[in-house]
């Protein structure tokens, strides 16, 4: 989570300060839902009841507030693949990668924002980025170890290949089971019942 200049380290935020973290998150929750991940940071900084030096105080930039913001959900998310590893191999993989496909699309934008960061360690966005992609990726070794996925798989594609398709499905609002379609596609492939005659 992103280290508020309100804090020192070892040291709790002031209980005012606290108050106006808490009413930021809450309010660029609700504006990012409402208007994805661009929304402008001066109404989220308005509606909070703070000034905008307040937002950047807490907040340096875009990428530290939606880190903060998604951090319950990466925490669900990682929490979910330590479920999933005592699952089928595949069928573990498989179901985490829809899991991290429906985060993605939660927010309009913030596919394209971790597809443009996922290789980025200095951004905000890697306290998401990095836990996800360790956690995805002793998902993909169990299920290359039991022979049901490619050795030549790797989870920065697989992770690049999710928030495609979360923003392909972005895109087409009106089709809600785009996504699902896609990530079948993509694992199945193109090949129909005839093809290994």
């Amino acid at each position: 989570m992103a280290m508020s200049t309100a804090q020192t380290p070892g040291r709790p935020m002031r209980a005012d300060a606290r108050r106006n973290y808490d009413r930021l998150l809450c309010e660029a929750r609700t504006a990012f839902a409402e208007h994805g991940t661009d929304a402008s940071l001066e109404d989220i900084a308005r509606r909070a009841g703070v000034g905008i030096g307040t937002l950047y105080r807490h907040f340096p930039n875009r990428h530290a507030l939606m880190s903060a913001v998604f951090q319950e959900a990466v925490a669900s998310l990682l929490a979910r693949s330590h479920e999933l590893a005592k699952a089928d191999p595949c069928g573990g993989l498989v179901d985490w990668l829809g899991a991290i496909i429906t985060h993605a699309g939660e927010y309009r934008g913030l596919a394209q924002a971790l597809m443009s960061t996922s290789r980025d360690e200095t951004s905000a966005l890697s306290d998401c980025n990095v836990p996800l992609r360790e956690a995805g990726a002793r998902l993909l070794a169990r299920a290359q170890a039991s022979g049901t996925v490619r050795a030549d798989v790797s989870i920065g594609d697989l992770m690049q290949l999710t928030n495609a398709i979360a923003l392909a499905a972005e895109q087409a609002p009106e089709d809600p089971a785009l996504a699902g379609r896609l990530l079948t596609l993509t694992l199945q492939g193109l090949k129909g019942p005839r093809a290994a005659d």
